[in-house]
Parts: C-alpha cells; sequence; structure tokens
C-alpha cells in the first residue's frame, strides 16, 4: 500500500487492522501544526495517534474509528551536528540511517540500529525504545537520548532532559517518555549522542550442532571479559530459510549459526578471546577484520528476515530472556510450533536474551493473521516470563501486547502507570488503548 494513500497512514507493521476510518489525518511540517493539532483534539476530546513511518510491529500506531492521526514524517531536519560534544538535534522525522549517514560524516555514529533502521523515524524509535543488533555492548535508544521536546496533551510544548552528557538535576522527565509510545506526550525533536566511529571492527561467525551449543557459547563469551557490539543467533529453521532463499548451506553445519563483531581499538585482539569462547562447543569458527568479508559473514542475518517473509506472511515478535535460558526458551518455542502445528522460525540478539520468534501461518481470505498464529504468540508470551523474561524487548506494547504488559507489570504497576498517565494527560487522549 503506498504511504501516499489515507489507509496507509492507519496501520503499522503489525498486521493490526483499524476498526474504522480516522476523523482527520494531519501532516505535520511544524511544531506549531502538532501544537495545533493537539489543542483542537483536547478541545473536542478526541484521541490522537502519533505516528512516523508506520514500521512499528505492535500496533501502536494503528488508528482505529474516529481519532486524528498526526504523522510526523515531514518534521525530518538534521538541525545540527556537534563532533566535539558528540551530539546531534533532530527533528521526530527524522530517518534513523540518514541521521547515522551524517553521523559518520563527522567522524561519529549513532548507536541505536533497529532493523527497520532504513525507513523508522528516530519519534518512532524513541515512542519505543528501539533496539537493535549493536544493543548487547551500546543499549538501546534511551541510552542515546539527552533530551526530548514533547507536545503536551493540552499543546503546550516542554523540552525534557538537557544536551550535556551528564545531568541529574530533577525527575528523569526525558527518560519516562522514551518508550512511553505516544501515551504521556508528543516527541518533536531531540538531542540523541553520538558516538566515535570504531577505528576497527572484527566479525566472527560459528556453527553449532546443536542450540545447547550454542547458548553455552552465549554464556562463555559472557564471563569472557569480552564485550560484543553484536552478537546474533539465527536457529536451524531460519537458516534452511536463507538456503532455500539464497543457494547458501548454512543449516549443513548445525542447529545453530552465531554472529559476533567486536570494535574500537582493540576489536581484533578482543575477537581472538570471542572465538576462544566459541570454539569450545562450535563446529566451525571463521573470522575476519576485513570490511567485504564481515559482509559475508553478517549476510546471514541481513537475510534472515526477507527469507522468512519468502515462505509465508510473518507474525513477527519479541520477547527477551535471561541469556543463561536461552536454549531452553527456543527449545521450548519448538514445542509450541509443533503443538500449534505451525511454522516458527527463531533468530534474534542473543547478547542480550533478545529472541524474534517468528510465526508463519497463512492469511485468510480478508488478509487477516489467522488465529493459530496469536494463539503461538500468546504461548510464547507466555514462557518469557515464565523464564524470568518480557514480552517485549524492543519493539514496545503497542495495542497487540497490552493485555500481556499488564500481566507482566502487576496491578500495583499498573495502577502506578494510570497515575502517571493521568498527570501528562488528564482527558486520555493521547494513543489510548496503547502500551499497558
Amino acid at each position: 500500500m503506498s504511504l501516499d494513500t489515507p489507509a496507509a497512514r492507519t496501520i503499522d507493521r503489525s498486521g493490526l487492522r483499524p476498526d474504522g476510518p480516522p476523523r482527520e489525518i494531519v501532516v505535520a511540517r511544524t511544531v506549531a501544526d502538532v501544537q495545533t493539532t493537539v489543542r483542537h483534539a483536547a478541545e473536542l476530546g478526541v484521541p490522537v495517534v502519533t505516528r512516523g513511518a508506520g514500521s512499528g510491529l505492535a500496533g501502536g500506531a494503528v488508528a482505529g474509528d474516529g481519532v486524528i492521526v498526526l504523522d510526523l514524517s515531514g518534521l525530518n531536519r538534521i538541525l545540527a551536528i556537534d563532533p566535539v560534544d558528540g551530539t546531534a538535534r533532530v527533528e521526530a522525522g527524522v530517518v534513523t540511517a540518514d541521521l547515522d549517514r551524517a553521523a559518520g560524516e563527522q567522524g561519529l555514529f549513532y548507536a541505536p540500529d533497529p532493523g527497520s533502521v532504513g525507513i523508522s523515524t528516530i519519534g518512532g524509535n524513541i515512542a519505543t525504545n528501539a533496539g537493535g543488533l549493536r544493543g548487547a555492548k551500546y543499549g538501546v535508544t534511551r541510552d542515546a537520548v539527552l533530551s526530548v521536546d514533547v507536545v503536551l496533551a493540552d499543546g503546550s510544548l516542554v523540552h525534557l532532559g538537557r544536551p550535556t552528557i551528564k545531568g541529574v538535576t530533577g525527575y528523569d522527565f526525558a527518560g519516562l517518555v522514551v518508550g512511553s509510545e505516544g501515551t504521556l506526550g508528543i516527541v518533536v525533536g531531540a538531542t540523541v549522542r553520538l558516538l566515535p566511529k570504531p577505528a576497527r571492527v572484527a566479525t566472527a561467525s560459528a556453527s553449532f550442532a546443536t542450540l545447547e551449543d550454542a547458548a553455552s557459547a552465549v554464556a562463555a563469551i559472557a564471563v569472557s571479559g569480552a564485550r560484543p557490539a553484536v552478537l546474533e543467533i539465527l536457529d536451524g529453521a531460519t537458516l534452511a530459510a536463507i538456503d532455500a532463499a539464497e543457494g547458501t548451506r548454512l543449516r549443513e553445519h548445525g542447529e545453530a549459526l552465531l554472529i559476533a563483531q567486536t570494535d574500537g581499538f582493540g576489536a581484533e585482539e578482543e575477537i581472538s578471546v570471542v572465538v576462544e569462547a566459541l570454539s569450545s562447543t562450535a563446529t566451525g569458527v571463521e573470522w575476519t577484520s576485513d570490511e567485504a568479508e564481515a559482509d559475508r559473514l553478517l549476510a546471514a542475518r541481513r537475510q534472515a528476515l526477507p527469507a522468512i517473509e519468502r515462505v509465508g506472511r510473518p507474525l513477527i515478535e519479541d520477547i527477551a530472556v535471561p541469556r543463561s535460558r536461552l536454549a531452553e526458551a527456543i527449545g521450548r518455542i519448538r514445542e509450541i510450533a509443533a503443538a500449534r502445528d505451525v511454522p516458527i522460525f527463531v533468530f534474534g540478539h542473543a547478547g542480550d536474551g533478545n529472541l524474534h520468534p517468528i510465526i508463519v501461518a497463512d492469511a485468510d481470505a480478508d488478509g487477516d493473521i489467522p488465529e493459530v498464529a496469536h494463539h503461538a504468540a500468546d504461548d510464547i508470551f507466555a514462557l518469557a516470563l515464565e523464564l524470568g523474561g518480557t514480552v517485549t524487548a524492543e519493539h514496545g506494547v503497542g495495542r497487540l501486547k497490552r493485555e500481556w504488559a499488564r500481566r507482566e507489570l502487576g496491578e500495583a504497576a499498573v495502577a502506578l502507570h494510570e497515575q502517571v498517565k493521568a498527570v501528562f494527560d488528564p482527558r486520555g487522549i493521547l494513543n489510548p488503548g496503547s502500551a499497558f
């Protein structure tokens, strides 16, 4: 669907469908446009659903009957990059990859790198506290945000946080807004932290006969003293899908693949520590500090989702468990796939225990994801909580995971969320029904 059509501005990549047409669609070009729209909505008592690129996977930007859709993709200016302070001031609609590219011209980089980096916006990343491949070392979006410019539910504009790397004055309202999914205020701009581009990068790839062996290697890396920037895991089903799509033979080498990358002045020395940890259980390991060879080793991770999408329409899920329980989680997900008789492919960020179970089932005549896929997802969420994990590590709660988020949080924490929400948004017009 073209993004130029009104209907495209009411959905995201979650597969969730709106329950009716929106009241209005506003494509903001200035902060004043956002303020005017919110004041208008407040006067009418009409809900506002804010969106950027619509790349979210949890239904947070799905706009139903009678709401005002507020599209911020037009607020797309990089206002300043300061290489001395290591900061960038950006508007909410700046595409993440565009910021990273501009930072690169100054010898810097923007650490958060969600899978949707080429299309997702900084505002959307802030709304969901997005993560990505480099999360094992550099954390998630909240770790890169210094301050935010936020339009509140009455249309007023506030600046939360500070432009300095350190600062502890007052409550951390900027950190609170990050990950709030548009329910506390509308982020229209931010000052984010940039880091020096790594002088060197080294990459390793290792195959394993079993998932247990791969999980043992993850544990060995965790206690080795090395801190990879990237540590990714792909299961056998995902490897087979890549083989079918790309003509490779990854699955022949084992039931799991780990890809690790270190960076900085000691990248080669650090990768040697990683390789030693991998070698204790791997059936084969290779590593390189050559950029072209690194791209080859990383290709499997980049090809994973496109390869799975060739199998069928995916329901892309997102959980995290303690790293010590990775193998158990993936094994139990296989049991869920068998019990529900639905294919489930698993890959993810092993370095921080973040797994992406991809459930593939044929859509019905209306193009909706079938119930069996949603039942399998519920089983996976229950598993995550049973193993001491979380129902979402980087995609957000949105509308799809709201009930599961409430289970994870518990009654007392949900009540506290509701009290905070009432302070920021007393009339409840900002993205109601999302986040918790």
